[in-house]
């Protein structure tokens, strides 16, 4: 097994992708907030809403900025013409979690699983952020890929 972003010099690099063909790719990433009950309780009698503005819409249009601009942010990452890039956030209010899926498609030569993870934790992150001012007992945990298709590599489904 080799790095693919390790030369053969031993040298870090971009990987070569303009000889392989646009298929279509999707990523499915997760991240999960884990609030103190007593946060909890402050932001639902808020509505979801901060002095910043509402919690979860704010952190959607973050996750799908950070998933369009991944190339900007992690070195060897392509630029990709994102097709689609869908938020969803979801309270279990009984475990005080909040859970984030990013699910991104694209076709395009390379995989679309970074742009799912950085849309997932700048999500997160944007949470944290509106809600710090309450606690700093916040937790993200769990920033995972959950699934992937396309590509040379096929598809890949996590163990849950």
């Amino acid at each position: 097994m080799t790095l693919s972003h390790i030369k053969k010099d031993n040298r870090p690099g971009m990987v070569d992708v303009g000889n392989k063909p646009e298929t279509s790719r999707t990523a499915h990433a997760r991240a999960i907030v884990r609030f103190p009950r007593q946060v909890l309780a402050t932001i639902q009698s808020a509505g979801f809403s901060t002095s910043k503005g509402p919690i979860f819409d704010t952190a959607i249009v973050a996750g799908v900025m950070a998933a369009k601009k991944t190339s900007e942010l992690i070195p060897f990452c392509h630029p990709l013409r994102i097709d689609r890039c869908d938020i969803d956030i979801a309270l279990a209010e009984e475990e005080g979690e909040v859970t984030i899926d990013c699910r991104v498609s694209v076709r395009d030569r390379t995989g679309v699983e970074m742009e799912a993870l950085t849309g997932a934790s700048v999500a997160a992150l944007t949470v944290y952020d509106m809600c710090k001012s309450l606690s700093h007992d916040i937790e993200i945990r769990e920033i995972r890929l959950l699934e992937k298709s396309g590509g040379r590599s096929g598809s890949y489904v996590a163990d849950e």
